[in-house]
């Protein structure tokens, strides 16, 4: 018989559910950064659509949204998927705002946004499964 066995069995099947709680923590805190500093650098305009039509959401962005991606808080335990998102509906625009048109300068504001959080999202999910792992 080995001694701790039950302790360590107990400890390892904490893990999975342990690790994606902590992960979507840390995706949910994440998304509200990146959320805000694309705001920030939206064009604001005369109605504001378009800074009111970025946000995120687990599962799929409304009909007619730019997305940057999705990600997924852990396929093997059939997580959710989170989508940041700007656009549709009233501020259908925003790829003309984003890309610029033939006639229309670009105003980027989504891209350039997740390119400063690209590398601190995945620290803060790699930081999230350390944590939890560790605390299991």
């Amino acid at each position: 018989m080995v001694e701790g066995l039950a302790a360590l069995e107990r400890r390892w099947s904490a893990i999975p559910a342990r690790v994606r709680a902590e992960v979507v923590a840390a995706m949910e805190a994440t998304a509200e950064n990146v959320v805000r500093d694309m705001r920030r650098l939206a064009p604001k305009g005369d109605t504001g659509n378009l800074v009111r039509s970025i946000s995120w959401t687990w599962g799929d962005a409304p009909r007619g949204s730019m997305v940057i991606g999705k990600s997924s808080a852990g396929r093997s335990y059939g997580a959710t998927t989170l989508t940041i998102y700007a656009g549709g509906g009233p501020a259908f625009y925003a790829r003309f705002q984003e890309f610029g048109t033939k006639e229309m300068t670009a105003n980027p504001f989504f891209f350039p946004a997740w390119r400063i959080w690209r590398r601190r999202v995945r620290a803060r999910i790699a930081g999230a499964v350390r944590r939890a792992i560790s605390a299991a």
